[in-house]
């Protein structure tokens, strides 16, 4: 899966095998990634792709030694269902 960084809108950007263009925005501050939206078409349904995209997401997060904090629900609801990331929440942050 290839992830691009859209800087300028804040948001990582990628494109199913399907050609479907699925972006997660973000906010950057002091060291932390609020995951503040996920945008899918209204119509798009997989779920495994989207949890992909996370994946890949948090694995940049971890290498840049980022925090990451789940605004969106459906962020938050992949770390209720992957405790193993856990460690990238804040102190503080419980899910």
């Amino acid at each position: 899966m290839e992830i691009k960084n859209n800087e300028f809108q804040r948001q990582f950007e990628t494109t199913t095998d399907d050609g479907i263009t699925l972006s997660i925005e973000y906010s950057l501050q002091e060291r932390k990634l609020f995951i503040t939206r996920i945008n899918t078409p209204e119509d798009f349904d997989n779920d495994e792709v989207v949890t992909e995209f996370l994946k890949e997401i948090l694995n940049i997060a971890e290498e840049k030694r980022q925090k990451v904090v789940p605004v969106h629900p459906k962020a938050a609801a992949f770390f209720k269902k992957n405790p193993v990331y856990k460690e990238l929440l804040p102190p503080g942050i419980r899910i």
